[in-house]
């Protein structure tokens, strides 16, 4: 379990979290779930160790998909794997999962939006990680490639048996690949609810209501 106790972080004179508490249970897909501005990039970066902060968060091993690639450009997608991981075997058993076994000797450049983030994920998932950041990893992406990707993402995740947290300003895409839907308002939780509520619109509802409480 990962815990997060009395986080408090600040931009100069701007609070965006203070005593803040979260626990992430082992094996579970949580949604952080907010509008734009609400800190939720902020809570993945301190989780990270990538910013600074007051309050306690659990060490632990975290891979991270942002929203865009960040590929090496002068690399091969084999290449940029390789960063993470030097085995050439588990190289080729993720590219087979996020369907990229042809791209292997190509270059960014050459990749579509899609290939690029499929990439990312490779790459996140070559990194031996006990937790998966997500930072709208599927926003710039059509709908079309929203849901191609994000079950790819599911079925790869399922199998490696990991936590992730991942961040979203959209309802639906937290309906689509979340066990657990946490809703930030005001650096603050305005919902925790768990998958479990058979009536989906109802559902739908109720997160809506919370955004903008």
């Amino acid at each position: 379990m990962i815990q997060i106790k009395n986080l408090t972080k600040r931009y100069g004179a701007l609070t965006v979290y203070e005593n803040f508490n979260l626990e992430l249970k082992e094996g579970e897909v949580t949604c952080i779930l907010g509008e734009s501005g609400c800190g939720k990039t902020t809570l993945l970066n301190c989780i990270a160790g990538l910013t600074d902060y007051e309050g306690e968060i659990t060490k632990t091993k975290c891979s991270y998909i942002f929203q865009t690639p960040r590929l090496v450009p002068n690399l091969t997608v084999g290449g940029n794997l390789k960063l993470i991981c030097k085995d050439e075997k588990a190289i080729d058993e993720v590219l087979e999962k996020v369907r990229l076994t042809d791209k292997k000797d190509a270059y960014p450049v050459a990749l579509s939006g899609g290939q690029a983030q499929r990439v990312s994920i490779a790459r996140a998932f070559l990194f031996d990680s006990d937790l998966i950041l997500m930072d709208e990893p599927f926003s710039s992406l059509d709908v079309k490639l929203q849901m191609d990707i994000s079950q790819q993402f599911l079925q790869i995740l399922s199998e490696s048996r990991r936590t992730a947290l991942f961040v979203t300003h959209s309802v639906d895409e937290a309906l689509r690949l979340a066990d657990r839907i946490v809703v930030i308002n005001g650096g603050k939780v305005a919902l925790d609810i768990y998958m479990e509520i058979a009536n989906m619109e109802a559902l739908r509802m109720m997160l809506i209501g919370a955004l903008i409480a």
